[in-house]
């Protein structure tokens, strides 16, 4: 097993027996104070998911922090190491041993239980929530290459932030630039299909089954060439040449629904 895994094992026990020492004085205190039993049950029914999450979120960090990057190793080498993590996971029980200690020669069980319970909860408070993070923070403002490293870290991350950001812009103007340029070759290539397309359109001599055909043809050539994108520039190719050369008259989208289910085009003039 490894020493990581060992750690949190060691960790969680400690975490199960802090909560448990509090639990048995908060007990204890509503007793004291002529709180009956079943109101006590009660609460603690109430009370068990708020304080479920509370432990989960507190394991993932702790967890997180016994599994600590060999970066953050290097700016703090005091909280980070093997003895420091062994005392630190270990607190709940070094606190309930000096409170066992401490209650030597009690005879009353209750009042041995909750100095120990007592021990626990001061050490662990003590050592977890004052003494923890005023280490880490002193260890970072004492220790010059431990400065040294996190603003070498942070620079580092901020250049690398920079370069992705970079890379994006690059990458979206690459496709705009390639976009533009298959838009400009597609404008050539597709003024002739656009321009009979127009004729099948506007003249009444051609057969409308036969100009379907063609226009579905013409479509799917188009969808071959560059899909959707394609097809709504030869579309728009085609409105406006109609516009242009029948200014006076009421023009009929029929291309729109002659490519109806021509590849992902849908006729969106009755949608």
């Amino acid at each position: 097993m490894s020493k990581c895994r060992v750690l949190k094992l060691i960790h969680l026990a400690g975490m199960l027996w802090f909560l448990q020492c509090i639990g048995y004085i908060l007990v204890l205190t509503l007793r004291q104070a002529g709180i009956r039993w079943w109101v006590i049950f009660s609460l603690s029914g109430h009370s068990a998911l708020l304080i479920f999450l509370l432990v989960s979120l507190y394991l993932f960090a702790i967890f997180r922090g016994v599994a600590r990057s060999q970066k953050i190793e290097i700016e703090h080498s005091l909280t980070t190491s093997t003895y420091y993590m062994i005392f630190y996971v270990t607190v709940p029980f070094l606190g309930g041993l000096s409170g066992c200690l401490g209650m030597m020669g009690e005879n009353r069980v209750s009042q041995f239980l909750s100095g120990v319970a007592l021990g626990t909860l001061g050490a662990t408070f003590l050592v977890w929530i004052i003494i923890d993070p005023s280490t880490w923070m002193l260890e970072m403002l004492l220790t010059p290459a431990s400065r040294k490293h996190r603003a070498e870290r942070i620079a580092e991350a901020k250049a690398q932030w920079k370069k992705k950001q970079k890379e994006q812009r690059d990458l979206l103007v690459d496709v705009l630039v390639k976009e533009e340029m298959a838009r400009l070759r597609w404008q050539e290539a597709l003024k002739p299909q656009a321009e009979k397309l127009v004729k099948l359109m506007t003249t009444s001599n051609v057969d409308f089954k036969e100009a379907e055909r063609e226009a579905v043809d013409i479509g799917v050539s188009a969808w071959q060439i560059g899909g959707l994108f394609c097809m709504r520039q030869l579309h728009e190719m085609v409105m406006d040449l109609c516009k242009k050369k029948h200014q006076d008259s009421m023009v009929v989208d029929y291309v729109s629904t002659w490519w109806d289910g021509i590849g992902s085009w849908r006729n969106l003039s009755f949608g």
